[in-house]
């Protein structure tokens, strides 16, 4: 049969998949996954679809090399974080396109990622060129909620489908740039994770009667702290390396200032008077532990002082930075009262090392296209289904690739779970035919 232009393909299955709503909770993401695999079986592949429970399903298809190297994985995730509609300036589920953009949440995290992948795929069993490797395609439920309905599920029982000695995911691939110079940061490391539940007591009492030590006060006293209390700096490889890279291509006077802010204690202090909030914000998270209150619970009636508060906190480590180690920062922080439960722990994934076939191929793909660009090993934050995949020795590479022009408006890390979450049309269009020349000439080569 014959298909669309690739980028084309791409483009009206990524369209597709930003009117399923799949926000988890609850994810649902059946629908979605039951539209790719309709798209897959169209042109031939024996689609697995799996469900770790009711509407929670995953599928992963498989396009047959000779076998003579180990497979490779594309990985994307189906499910997406809420959107306030009223803080869009399009529906985000409506998959328009305006503005030159395709608008929907999960055009960047990630549903372009599963259409270019299985954009790609299709191409595969039409053209049926004669690869080393097998290619897999893995579409997953519950990323955005800790993964155990996706990787993990898969990973802990069908291994067989998603073993791969390489993997490509989120995040990484898109425009960054800098001075003059655009950069395509490759994820190579992750932070890992501690979800911590803080627990404060206090006396209860009377809603008449004010108490300065109920556990309300104590809790709010304490979540303020972390607010404005950093937690202490750690210097990582991932971090001084990137910075390396990118002091390279700036101008010979800044170069003394840049090798001052490699140091990381410096560099912290500098990024309070970055006046770019977002930039300041995504590198001072990879220069330490990080711990953010996100749910607050306390009391039942509002005339009775309740005797315990609690706030749950999303804290996020560094390589070689252990659940110990945060606790420890977070107490001296909370105080030596508050009671700590670990909710969810994993430690940071990295790849080790950097340099491999896979990511020389991923160089040499966007130099191709843009020849003055720079691909930079980078960490992330957040967490991806990395810390899951490559617990089947899989190296994992986040590189969900889009072009993202410098004067569009459109800052790539606003649009994970942000308002207005877009991708550019073109940038789509780049980013699929990028992704397809990595995975032939990987593939191909074994």
């Amino acid at each position: 049969m014959s298909l669309p232009p690739l980028h084309l393909d791409a483009q009206d299955m990524c369209q597709t998949l930003l009117r399923i709503d799949t926000t988890n909770p609850p994810g649902n993401e059946r629908p979605a996954a039951d539209y790719l695999t309709g798209k897959l079986r169209e042109v031939g592949y024996d689609v697995t679809v799996l469900e770790s429970a009711p509407t929670r399903a995953n599928l992963v298809a498989r396009y047959r090399g000779t076998g003579k190297a180990a497979p490779l994985l594309l990985s994307a995730h189906l499910d997406v974080v809420e959107a306030d509609a009223t803080r869009w300036r399009q529906p985000p589920f409506s998959g328009v396109i305006a503005d030159g953009c395709l608008w929907g949440r999960g055009a960047i995290d990630m549903k372009n990622m599963a259409a270019m992948s299985v954009a790609i795929m299709r191409r595969l069993a039409v053209d049926k060129p004669t690869l080393a490797r097998d290619v897999i395609f893995a579409g997953v439920a519950d990323e955005e909620a800790g993964c155990d309905h996706g990787s993990r599920f898969l990973v802990e029982q069908h291994p067989e489908l998603v073993r791969a000695e390489y993997a490509i995911g989120e995040s990484g691939g898109f425009s960054l740039h800098l001075a003059g110079t655009t950069y395509y940061p490759v994820q190579v490391a992750e932070k890992g994770l501690c979800w911590v539940k803080a627990r404060f007591t206090g006396e209860p009492g009377h809603g008449s009667m004010p108490r300065r030590d109920s556990a309300v006060i104590k809790m709010s006293e304490a979540i303020a702290r972390l607010g404005k209390t950093p937690l202490p700096v750690h210097a990582t490889r991932y971090v001084q390396d990137f910075l390396a890279a990118v002091a390279v291509r700036q101008p010979r006077a800044a170069q003394p200032l840049l090798r001052l802010l490699s140091r990381p204690q410096l560099l912290a202090r500098v990024l309070r008077l970055v006046p770019d909030l977002g930039t300041a914000r995504s590198l001072g998270a990879l220069l330490s532990n990080t711990a953010s209150p996100t749910v607050v619970r306390a009391g039942n009636k509002t005339n009775v002082i309740p005797g315990v508060a609690e706030v749950e906190i999303d804290g996020r480590t560094l390589p070689g930075q252990s659940e110990a180690d945060f606790l420890r920062e977070l107490r001296a922080v909370l105080g030596p009262d508050v009671e700590l439960e670990v909710i969810r722990s994993a430690p940071a994934t990295v790849t080790e090392p950097v340099a491999s076939p896979l990511y020389d191929v991923i160089a040499r793909q966007v130099i191709a296209r843009e020849p003055d660009a720079v691909v930079v090993p980078y960490m992330i934050p957040g967490f991806t289904d990395a810390k899951y995949f490559t617990q089947l020795g899989a190296r994992w590479y986040g590189f969900s690739p889009v072009k993202i022009e410098q004067d569009s408006g459109i800052k790539f890390a606003d649009m994970f779970h942000g308002h207005d979450e877009r991708i550019p049309v073109a940038g789509l269009h780049w980013g699929t035919e990028v992704l397809s020349a990595v995975v032939h000439e990987f593939a191909a080569a074994g």
